[in-house]
């Protein structure tokens, strides 16, 4: 009876273990560490930025003191530009346009970006797969995690995780083709225990800039008028409404913004004035959308790292009401969706992931 209590007990252990080592590699698990690397940790990296036609090379230093964060991206090629965050405060260095401007941000998240933890409202909208496969990135070993919309109103994202740091190491946004649309990838990484405020000092020689303040402080309406969306694409809710002062408004701008958890769309609505050019249609640079129209005699315009066909879909939707947000039928396709891929094409979302 000891043996076989033994046997069982080995067999119990055995189990248990397999079990812990199966939950190690799913995706999940992997996408909270990343997500607690890039808010938690001090890290400070090299990366290359390829969007648009372009690639540009930035540095970013992050620091977590105690509940304080400060971050600092800059440009290492020829614009020169930086971005300071402290805590909810953004300084962002123009020396382009000899401006510098600051502004009170509600998301304090960090400017390179996380993944939020999936619930089962994003779980419906996108297929999280990965996460055992292995592969070698700045002689790291990696974790390959892929994050695939379900429909055409969302990107996907590939997504190379250290095993060691939990950092993402290379992040792809793919297009519903597939296609990699924006990538960043770091050429070098490093975790440091602690970094000297010398660290968050601007290089950039301010001397004659122009500055600029956007609080993004909520202001009082003047106006009973509520803006909202009658119909959202599936998953998308209305996430914040407020109206705020711009930088070389006349007025006060509705601010709407809606997600679905992982991507977002935000909607700025201007009164015009009767001599003012209107702005109308599709502006697409990499993997940001922009589709603005006249409604009601205001400027709606609608942004967001998403499908064209999206930011058309809300803003078009965008009305004066006080009416309920009815969510658009699950899988509803627009008129205006992309051409569909030749057969043997890969499905929406992601394509096969491709070797480092």
């Amino acid at each position: 009876m000891r043996f076989v209590r033994a046997v069982t007990a080995r067999a119990v252990l055995a189990t248990s273990l397999v079990s812990a080592l199966a939950a190690a590699d799913e995706p999940q698990v992997w996408l909270n560490r990343m997500n607690e690397a890039l808010t938690t940790r001090n890290y400070d990296g090299v990366f290359f930025h390829v969007h648009g036609g372009r690639m540009e090379t930035l540095r970013v230093i992050h620091r977590v003191d105690g509940r304080s964060v400060t971050e600092r991206v800059v440009s290492l090629d020829g614009s020169g530009r930086e971005f300071i965050r402290r805590d909810n405060e953004l300084t962002c260095f123009l020396p382009d346009k000899r401006t510098v401007l600051v502004e009170k941000r509600n998301n304090e998240g960090p400017l390179l970006g996380a993944l939020p933890k999936l619930d089962q409202a994003t779980a419906a909208m996108y297929e999280i797969t990965g996460g055992a496969q292995r592969s070698r990135l700045m002689g790291r070993d990696a974790r390959l995690v892929l994050v695939n919309p379900r429909d055409g109103y969302r990107y996907g994202y590939r997504l190379w995780i250290d095993e060691a740091t939990a950092m993402p190491l290379k992040t792809q946004l793919c297009d519903e083709r597939g296609d990699v649309i924006e990538q960043i990838v770091f050429s070098n990484l490093s975790m440091p225990a602690s970094i000297p405020d010398s660290a968050f000092e601007p290089e950039v020689d301010t001397r004659g800039f122009r500055w600029l303040r956007n609080d993004q402080t909520r202001v009082a309406s003047t106006s009973p008028v509520l803006w909202d969306a009658l119909r959202l694409p599936p998953g998308f809710q209305l996430t914040t409404r407020g109206q705020q002062a711009m930088p070389g408004s006349k007025h006060a701008v509705s601010h709407l913004v809606f997600s679905d958890g992982i991507a977002s769309v935000s909607v700025f609505v201007e009164s015009r004035e009767g001599s003012e050019p209107s702005m109308a249609g599709t502006t697409q640079l990499g993997s940001s959308s922009a589709y603005s129209t006249i409604v009601d005699g205001h400027q709606v315009t609608a942004v967001g790292e998403v499908p064209a066909t999206t930011v058309r879909f809300i803003a078009t939707q965008v009305r004066a009401t006080s009416g309920n947000v009815v969510q658009a039928k699950p899988r509803t396709r627009l008129t205006e969706q992309p051409v569909a891929a030749p057969p043997g094409a890969p499905r929406a979302g992601l394509a096969p992931a491709p070797s480092p």
